[in-house]
């Protein structure tokens, strides 16, 4: 039987032979001492022999020729094209003046210019920075209507995650007793209040317990403003945080079913300015006392409230 390729060889020195002899008739091992007959015997790849399951292994057969197979793999690695080989770099730029509507010649052996891959233009470099040629005001060149779509609608859904952001933190105080604890101590009364009225898991141990306060942006639930008062394990990722949250203001939530960003449900924290990732710990993330809201069709992290 062949060894088979250099570059296909396994892990180990030794290739179960006859795996596909339907007869499996067998074979003596040719370790010395042994002669066992093996209907599964072993090839080694560096001494050519035949081995039973004990002796299959160089040290365990005492291999003539120890390492062969192993320098043949490392050669045969070393002897692949790397990457980029036989590739003819370009040796000549086009002049171009610079997109930034400026008297300046891009392309040349004193002025090489700078592309933007955002925009996809190339500039001076006076207008190299985004900020200095209006990149976020630029559609980019050869850029597909959907692809311009997608970034638009991006950018509308943060605009408003923002603008829904700023009102949420000014309000975010509305569910705790008035006014708006900012001790230390007032702050421990609130939590106080709300442990009394949370719901979850009677079997969490209490030193588990994260004590938040979850709404629902009216878009979201397609209600005005649907709310509750909850405790979850601080060992729970946010995922899951959203799944119970969603079912208990029976929120739909399709977050499985959609690849569509527009359907997905997101956790914001209030006290965060932020959206939270999925698989982040809820111990980590959340203090008792905090505000969760969940929101639809804002786009993933990292999507984050500007103060």
């Amino acid at each position: 039987m062949a060894s088979g390729s250099d570059s296909d060889a396994p892990e180990t020195s030794y290739i179960m032979k006859d795996r596909e002899d339907a007869s499996l008739v067998g074979t003596h091992c040719q370790y010395e001492y042994c002669n066992q007959l093996d209907f599964l015997p072993f090839f080694c790849q560096s001494c050519t022999k035949t081995f039973c399951l004990d002796h299959r292994s160089e040290s365990a057969h005492k291999c003539s020729n120890p390492g062969a197979w192993a320098q043949r793999k490392r050669q045969a690695q070393l002897s692949k094209p790397s990457i980029g080989q036989g590739r003819t770099l370009r040796d000549k730029i086009s002049e171009k003046p610079c997109a930034a509507d400026c008297d300046t010649i891009v392309g040349t052996s004193l002025t090489p210019g700078v592309h933007c891959d955002t925009c996809n233009r190339d500039y001076c470099l006076k207008h190299r920075f985004k900020d200095d040629h209006n990149c976020k005001n630029l559609t980019p060149l050869g850029a597909r209507p959907m692809q311009i779509d997608v970034a638009q609608r991006t950018k509308s859904a943060l605009d408003r995650l923002r603008a829904w952001g700023t009102a949420k933190k000014e309000q975010a105080g509305r569910a705790l007793p008035k006014p708006k604890p900012s001790s230390a101590a007032a702050r421990l009364v609130a939590v106080n209040s709300l442990k009394k009225s949370a719901k979850g898991d009677d079997k969490l141990a209490p030193e588990k317990r994260v004590y938040v306060y979850v709404e629902a942006e009216a878009e979201t639930a397609k209600a005005k403003f649907p709310k509750g008062e909850f405790f979850y394990s601080k060992d729970w990722v946010i995922g899951r945080v959203l799944d119970a949250a969603a079912r208990s203001l029976q929120v739909q939530n399709i977050n499985n079913q959609s690849s569509d960003e527009r359907d997905k449900l997101r956790v914001f924290h209030v006290e965060g300015g932020r959206l939270l990732e999925f698989g982040e710990k809820v111990g980590t993330a959340l203090q008792s006392g905090n505000t969760l809201v969940l929101l639809r069709g804002v786009g993933a992290p990292p999507d984050l409230i500007e103060a």
